[in-house]
């Protein structure tokens, strides 16, 4: 129940934060102004964009992204510490403890994120979105965790960079989860297991990108690796976009 609760917060979370930038819109394109109107629709799917500096990042940008978020050292130690959660729980039972089977709850919790990771990226590339994070250019601790919760659900398409919500960023969670759950998950669980966990992935996504938005970068980090925003390791577009 708690969990369903704060899958709920966090989803209204971002919707009402995207309400604001749809009114800005909707308002744009009334008032005849395109020149700053996503696409000059003024609907829900299509948002401003949220700064004048974006950058399409290039193909090599993007793999090398794919590979860092997906099999990078971020996801060895988020499945090694979910993998201590679960065995401190002892779930699920059936692996039993031990070293096998700590070995077995990292290997899954290795591959969920792994399966969400490339549909995420895999279905962005289908849709032509963008969902590399992007640290805000405001100040301030509430516009930057609205930003990061808002990105949780969203990308950037097009140019312009403008945000749309993402198909692929709400998909990825429960695709790595379903994965497990009629993969390697004992018989008895089911669909419920998987929305379930689903939900905890989509969860931990969100506390990833607060993380992002928050955490040190510097030139001497692991992040700074990563294309986190247009201030900083802005890529060249490059010959293929």
């Amino acid at each position: 129940m708690n969990l369903r609760r704060a899958t709920s917060v966090l989803l209204s979370a971002v919707f009402l934060a995207m309400a604001p930038v749809q009114s800005r819109s909707q308002s744009l394109v009334l008032s005849g102004d395109s020149s700053d109107a996503a696409g000059g629709t003024g609907s829900f799917m299509t948002s401003l964009r949220m700064d004048g500096t974006y950058l399409r990042p290039a193909q090599r940008t993007k793999i090398g992204n794919y590979a860092f978020d997906a099999f990078g050292p971020y996801p060895i130690v988020g499945a090694g510490l979910a993998a201590g959660i679960n065995q401190l729980s002892n779930a699920p039972p059936e692996w039993r403890q031990g070293a096998l089977g700590y070995a077995k709850r990292f290997g899954s919790d290795f591959g969920i994120a792994a399966v969400g990771t490339t549909t995420r990226y895999g279905l962005a590339e289908a849709f032509r979105e963008d969902t590399l994070y992007y640290r805000c250019e405001c100040r301030g601790v509430i516009p930057r965790l609205r930003h990061a919760v808002l990105s949780t659900l969203t990308a950037r398409r097009g140019q312009d960079g403008h945000r749309v919500f993402s198909f692929p960023d709400l998909v990825a969670p429960y695709a790595g989860s379903m994965t497990a759950v009629y993969g390697w998950f004992p018989d008895r669980y089911g669909a419920k297991d998987a929305f379930r966990l689903g939900n905890y992935s989509l969860l931990a996504y969100a506390g990833g990108n607060i993380a992002l938005e928050f955490l040190y970068s510097g030139p001497h980090s692991l992040l700074s690796r990563m294309h986190l925003n247009n201030t900083h390791s802005a890529p060249d577009p490059g010959p293929n976009q």
